[in-house]
């Protein structure tokens, strides 16, 4: 490994190891978009074993914001995700099996949507924590 790449991978695992839960999720979020588009690319170029792999590592993504929903509290939302999580992970295994683009594709299309709604969400609630705090200094 070079010095380059693992400057990268420390400046990676410090980023993830200081991160809130809201910008936790958004890593989760663009690791899935990014290995999907490798997959993507790996299927185009016939190279099932990398396709393979890096399905495997969006179906762990995906595991992963799935165990992070509170379906307790969450309500009808979280139930939502849930099962949108649920459906995306089923199209990936059937695309892995398959080693079908048009599969990849509808997962690929619904994530960065998921990922934009997630960015606003954490941004409402960082302004309304900054405009809160600062009544409290204010007061």
């Amino acid at each position: 490994m070079s010095m380059a790449e693992q400057s990268h991978r420390a400046y990676q695992q410090n980023q993830i190891m200081t991160a809130s839960q809201e910008k936790l999720v958004l890593l989760l979020y663009d690791g899935a978009i990014r290995f999907l588009r490798q997959a993507e690319e790996a299927c185009e170029a016939k190279d099932w074993n990398k396709c393979s792999n890096n399905l495997l590592r969006v179906q762990e993504i995906i595991t992963e914001l799935q165990a992070s929903l509170n379906r307790e509290d969450g309500g009808r939302l979280a139930e939502n995700l849930f099962l949108l999580y649920d459906f995306m992970f089923r199209r990936l295994v059937e695309a892995n099996i398959k080693k079908d683009i048009r599969l990849i594709a509808e997962v690929r299309d619904l994530l960065p949507e998921l990922r934009d709604a997630w960015q606003q969400i954490t941004l409402r609630h960082q302004s309304h924590n900054y405009n809160t705090n600062s009544l409290r200094l204010q007061g």
